[in-house]
């Protein structure tokens, strides 16, 4: 069992004051796999001040030098896959041949697309006698989410060094082994002292430090809506710009003239993807009742095709939920929708049959769900579908948009002529038509209590540049 003392600050592994320790729970087998000394308010000041001091000399580096470590971190990345891979696999039991699309290839690549956009903020605009200017924001604090560990810190991480950010990181308390080997890589190609700042931490505790100090210019954040709400309401105390991404429950429309087939399969495996673990996962799927019959069977037949088992099995679909405490999230809604009155199609609160430890849940089918149920309003964060009936496609807008949520959406309709008006009128911050999968060349982010600021594309950049104008005579 490891035994991480040591954050990474100031360009070395510096021994951490804090007493209190968090336990790394494998959630396949229920093990502890680390111990992990916890940050004290003294360790995240000494973080802070070295990336302050780090500031001038980084964000004055030219942004092709700064380009050159980005490509080197890939590199290092691309060289240290396989340590990546079992990151993911210990602490949140990814199936081992699936880690590398839902969490590795876009990160990769992504470190490398922001590189390209680092002459972003030399840009000069010129409007009549004046100037627009760029120049970073500042130092950075990204407090980054379990679900998808690595994507995530590099969708921050990438832009901010790109344009020049200095930052203070804090992985989740329970997924931090991925961001140490990133520390590691970071170390190796001797990316400047102060630049990169790496500590391990209490969200509750820690959070409110990073997002209220006064030398903290940005906080980026991911996560559920009643911390993003925490985490502005204590950086509004320095009125420091605040990104975040919270919450999601997505809805996707089927329209009656779309392939039903190809709708219905991606729809649930979208869901079953990452065992439910994805904020923008297209939850309530809502069908036409002319076809509503159709897509049970369907759906019924895609979700028992999927395979729940240990991640290191070579046909595994879905490994277990990331931690006990998901676990119990994922079983007491379960038992809320039968409460409800909704219907299970599959799936269930049992752990499968196969299985008999570990935090495995089945793939889950609600049908009969109506609009207003807690679990169709709601985010469960686990393999878990709802399935709605509409009458036509006005009640399908206005279902898909009574949420409190806007973070994504989807339709699948006709054709992509067919599904861009809907799109259109959907309240979320994306919307995936006929079948489509994330970009990052497309900006990420939510309206309403999904957050406010972007993620990836060139927009993920902007969260990070401060815009300057010289007024000339």
């Amino acid at each position: 069992m490891q035994h991480i003392n040591s954050a990474y600050i100031n360009g070395n592994w510096y021994p951490l004051k804090g007493t209190d320790t968090f336990s790394l729970i494998n959630p396949a087998t229920e093990n502890c796999v680390a111990e992990v000394t916890m940050a004290s308010v003294a360790d995240v000041e000494v973080a802070i001040d070295a990336a302050k001091i780090a500031l001038s000399s980084w964000s004055n580096t030219p942004n092709h030098k700064r380009a050159e470590y980005l490509n080197a971190i890939a590199d290092e990345m691309q060289a240290r896959y396989d340590d990546l891979v079992e990151a993911h696999v210990l602490s949140m039991g990814c199936p081992s041949h699936l880690v590398g699309a839902y969490h590795l290839d876009c990160a990769i690549e992504a470190m490398r697309y922001y590189a390209e956009l680092a002459p972003m903020v030399d840009k000069v605009e010129q409007r009549e006698n004046n100037l627009i200017t760029k120049q970073p924001i500042g130092v950075c604090a990204l407090i980054n989410p379990w679900n998808y560990p690595l994507h995530q810190l590099v969708g921050k991480l990438a832009p901010a060094l790109a344009t020049g950010c200095t930052l203070v990181i804090k992985p989740a308390e329970q997924t931090p082994l991925a961001d140490i080997i990133m520390a590691e890589i970071v170390h190796k190609i001797g990316l400047p002292a102060g630049v990169f700042n790496l500590l391990f931490g209490h969200g509750h505790e820690i959070g409110p430090v990073m997002a209220e100090h006064p030398k903290v210019d940005m906080i980026s954040f991911t996560g559920s809506t009643r911390a993003g709400i925490e985490v502005a309401k204590n950086a509004a105390s320095s009125v420091k710009r605040v990104c975040q991404e919270l919450g999601g429950k997505s809805a996707y429309i089927i329209t009656e003239d779309a392939d039903i087939e190809a709708a219905v399969r991606y729809g649930v495996e979208d869901v079953m993807a990452n065992t439910g673990q994805t904020c923008n996962a297209l939850t309530r799927m809502l069908v036409p009742k002319s076809r509503y019959e159709e897509v049970i069977k369907i759906a019924k037949q895609v979700a028992e095709e999927q395979v729940v088992a240990e991640p290191n099995q070579a046909d595994a679909t879905m490994g277990p939920l990331a931690s006990a405490q998901q676990y119990k999230i994922v079983k007491d809604y379960i038992q809320i929708g039968l409460d409800e009155g909704a219907e299970l199609l599959v799936g269930g609160a049992e752990r499968p049959e196969n299985l008999d430890k570990g935090f495995y849940i089945k793939p889950t089918i609600f049908t009969k769900v109506t609009p207003k149920m807690h679990i169709a309003q709601e985010e469960i964060f686990g393999p878990v579908l709802c399935i709605l009936e509409y009458n036509d496609l006005e009640e399908a807008i206005e279902i898909a948009n009574d949420s409190q949520y806007g973070l994504s959406s989807g339709v699948y309709a006709k054709d992509q002529a067919a599904a861009l008006p809907i799109a259109a009128r959907l309240e979320a911050g994306q919307c995936y038509i006929q079948g489509s999968y994330f970009s990052m060349h497309a900006p990420f982010g939510g309206v309403k209590q999904s957050g406010n600021g972007r993620e990836w594309g060139e927009e993920a950049m902007h969260e990070y540049i401060e815009t300057k104008a010289i007024i000339c005579p």
